[in-house]
């Protein structure tokens, strides 16, 4: 408690407001409550973040006698955690020390479980076999501070760099493979280290004259395990020196254990600075200095955490520097970032500094999912509860010749404690979790089933442990009563609308409507019965068509017809269309995210591409935010998933309409893609009154392009030449991203609806529309009644 309050006064916050003495009461099965164990200070960042974003969920217990497990009621064989006291942060760095009447429950649990820590002992037995998300756990914690386990699965599985490396265990060690098939790792199993050194020297004389070694002129001798993190104990050696290393080998053997090993591998010589960005170069010193020029040494640790979709996200690069005669650790110096540390090494220009770190991502992020994909597979004792899985690790990293090129070679992983600067990044999965954690067992209402198009709400609600209620389990082929009503809003620049039902109806219409006009249904989806007209005698023309073929549900399923079949006349609006899915609760926005639609296919208006993040800058997107919002506002949409679609022209967002639920066909998917947070999940906290916790500022992990294809184009293409057995197997393999929106063509000539989405991902919206213009090319997609790259030109 004294260690929170000399923290809190570092940072200039006010200390801990004492309320213990009257209890806080109330607290419900809907509450989120995110529960820190142990010591304060790795996760302050965090509580402090946590308790802005969420106030009142962050809390720390700094006692075992704080805290007590009980059985739990929903997982036998599980223990839930109640809370009877606890530190709670709130809005400006604000904390409260609370009791809790009757005990909180956790919702989410983490703490600090790393080997040698001084609360671990009480943490770790508290965290156990909990019923509720973990971050975390005593045991994981073990695995990942073992270097020889990490390196196995770093090698094995992420197909990374790693030093040359010969280790020697007990056999009975049943945590590591039999035949371990690991690039540059080898593994030797002795029965008794004692009466084996015949056996050691000859394998040590392998490893030391094999070609892995031939680029390393120094090996590293020392034991590897949890019990052994920050001891230091090594011993440093020329690979000429067989005898010395055999008996350091030796050595390190007789205090052999079945929890360590020995390792033996090849020191990596550290990234060195060059002031043309060359390697093994000395720090410049300035023209006629008599200071000596030193050798300096770069390692480079990373902080990677699971986020939105259990996708690794790299949150901070800390670059260590020190002598290059001994190895840098992390810790022994000040960190500074790894921008200026490339600029101190010589990479001059900022393109070169970009893709290092770009590359530097993809492989920090690779390894941790490895790291995290192994530990999926251990069983709930292995991992210390069927709820425990690590959120947080750190990776040591230094150069090696292939690092100079950009690809360090990972040293080794370990259980760090969060770092400042990483507080957004870590504070919102945690609360993400525990939200999860509470949707789970809730019954949802689903009325009307929906199509093909909605078979990810089954898949989503068992994902959740959400329990489905209701007439919605018989499948229908339309969208059923997913599809929304169009609404128009005052407050916003909006297109005026006039509902019609009759000839008198569309004549006045035609009055005061100007031409090119649209003409759609009043309650409809997909763009079925959208259409152009020039003129009064089109509109007469399409209405009487509208009404003859759409005059109830059997005609079109799914697509609103149960309300009726009324005519809209709408003002035809110019500009580029683009749809902004919207998360609002209590009239706040939580989430938006904007997407952009290509072309559409006059004069039916139905949609041909789409582009996700949009191309749009900025300050334009957020035009279109703003009026999606204050529509939803208007209309009296204050707690939902709104789809808004927009026109953006020279004079701002005009409405075309707002649908309120989720947006349709493939944009959910192409979201939780992107940028993680699910619609679904959102709406399913909304409806039970809780706020969901998303990225207020969210950046894309990549970029989508994708295409419609139709049947009437299309389906003997795609059914005839074996177009959707390709895109299927691409789908699978995680190429193309394939949306099914119907299993058989839905309408025909006019009325038609798409068959399905594809789309690409790609580094930049460039390259995804050039692998998607690539793939309709080859599939025969593309063609001159439905050229692919025009419809592609618009995103720019």
């Amino acid at each position: 408690y004294e260690r929170l309050q000399s923290a809190l006064c570092q940072e200039g916050l006010p200390p801990t407001l004492d309320c213990s003495a009257e209890p806080r009461t109330g607290f419900g099965p809907l509450d989120v409550t995110v529960c820190i164990l142990g010591s304060p200070t790795p996760f302050l960042p965090v509580l402090l973040e946590g308790g802005t974003r969420c106030p009142g969920a962050m809390v720390l217990c700094l006692s075992p006698t704080w805290a007590s497990r009980v059985p739990s009621e929903s997982s036998p064989g599980s223990w839930s955690l109640l809370l009877s006291r606890g530190v709670s942060f709130k809005m400006g760095g604000h904390s409260t020390l609370e009791t809790f009447v009757p005990p909180r429950r956790a919702n989410y649990v983490t703490g600090t479980f790393a080997p040698g820590d001084p609360e671990g002992g009480w943490v770790g037995e508290l965290a156990r076999d909990l019923d509720c998300p973990t971050g975390g756990s005593v045991p994981l914690a073990h695995r990942l501070e073992d270097a020889l386990v990490t390196r196995w699965v770093l090698a094995a599985r992420a197909n990374l760099p790693v030093p040359p490396t010969l280790a020697f265990v007990l056999g009975a060690r049943g945590d590591l493979p039999a035949e371990p098939a690991a690039p540059g790792v080898r593994l030797v199993r002795l029965e008794d280290p004692q009466g084996q050194q015949s056996l050691v020297q000859e394998e040590v004389g392998a490893f030391l004259g094999g070609t892995a070694m031939e680029p390393y002129g120094q090996v590293v001798v020392r034991p590897a395990g949890w019990r052994w993190r920050g001891t230091g104990t090594r011993s440093t050696h020329r690979k000429e020196e067989g005898a010395a290393v055999a008996q350091a080998v030796g050595a390190r053997l007789r205090g052999l254990t079945e929890e360590d090993s020995v390792l033996l591998e090849a020191m990596v010589p550290t990234a060195t600075p060059s002031p043309r960005g060359g390697r093994a170069c000395p720090v410049p010193c300035p023209p006629g200095s008599p200071a000596p020029r030193l050798p300096m040494a770069l390692r480079i640790c990373t902080l990677v955490c699971r986020s939105w979709g259990d996708r690794p996200q790299l949150c901070q690069v800390a670059c260590a520097v020190g002598r290059a005669e001994t190895p840098a650790r992390h810790g022994a110096a000040l960190p500074q970032g790894l921008d200026s540390s490339l600029q101190q090494w010589g990479v001059v220009a900022p393109s070169q500094r970009q893709a290092l770190a770009t590359r530097l991502r993809e492989a920090t992020e690779a390894a941790a999912t490895a790291l995290l994909a192994t530990e999926a597979e251990l069983s709930p004792r292995q991992r210390g509860g069927s709820r425990a899985r690590t959120d947080i690790l750190g990776e040591h990293g230094a150069g090696d010749a292939a690092g100079a090129r950009g690809h360090p070679a990972v040293l080794s992983a370990v259980s760090p404690s969060p770092s400042p600067g990483v507080d957004f990044l870590l504070a919102c999965p945690m609360l993400h979790r525990a939200q999860r954690h509470l949707v789970e067992g809730k019954d949802i209402l689903l009325i009307g089933a929906g199509g093909v198009s909605k078979s990810f709400v089954w898949e989503a609600a068992r994902d959740y442990g959400l329990r489905v209620r209701g007439p919605g389990r018989r499948r229908a082929r339309g969208g059923g009563g997913w599809h929304g009503r169009g609404a128009g809003a005052g407050r916003a620049p909006v297109t005026p609308l006039w509902g019609r039902r009759s000839t008198c109806d569309v004549e006045r219409a035609a009055g005061a409507v100007p031409f090119p006009a649209v003409a759609k249904l009043e309650f409809g989806a997909g763009g079925v019965g959208v259409r152009l007209v020039e003129n009064a005698g089109q509109c007469h023309a399409h209405a009487a068509r509208l009404w003859r073929d759409l005059r109830d549900d059997a005609d079109h399923p799914g697509i609103g017809l149960g309300w009726g079949n009324a005519m809209l006349l709408m003002e035809y609006v110019p500009g580029t269309e683009h749809d902004v899915d919207l998360v609002v609760f209590e009239g706040r926005l939580l989430g938006a995210w904007v997407s952009d639609n290509g072309p559409t296919r006059v004069p039916a208006f139905l949609e041909t591409a789409a582009c996700l993040p949009s191309c749009l800058p900025a300050d334009r997107q957020a035009q279109l935010v703003r009026a999606a919002l204050e529509c939803c506002r208007a209309c009296g949409l204050r707690d939902g998933v709104f789809n808004v679609e927009l026109k953006l022209g020279p004079a701002g967002p005009r409405l075309l309409e707002i649908n309120p639920r989720m947006g349709g066909f493939y944009l959910r998917d192409w979201i939780r893609e992107v940028y993680g947070p699910d619609l679904l999940l959102a709406a399913v906290l909304v409806a039970l009154g809780v706020p969901p916790v998303l990225p207020a500022r969210p950046a894309p992990r990549t970029h989508l392009a994708g295409v419609m294809c139709l049947g009437s184009e299309h389906g003997e293409t795609l059914a005839g030449g074996g177009g959707m057995e390709a895109l299927r197997e691409l789908h699978g393999r995680g190429l193309v991203r394939l949306n099914r929106l119907f299993e058989e063509p839905e309408g025909a000539g006019e009325y038609e609806e798409p068959l399905l989405s594809v789309a690409c991902a790609g580094a930049t919206l460039a390259e995804a529309c050039e692998r998607l213009l690539g793939l309709c090319q080859g599939l025969g997609i593309d063609s001159p009644r439905y050229p692919v790259e025009h419809f592609l030109s618009h995103f720019k």
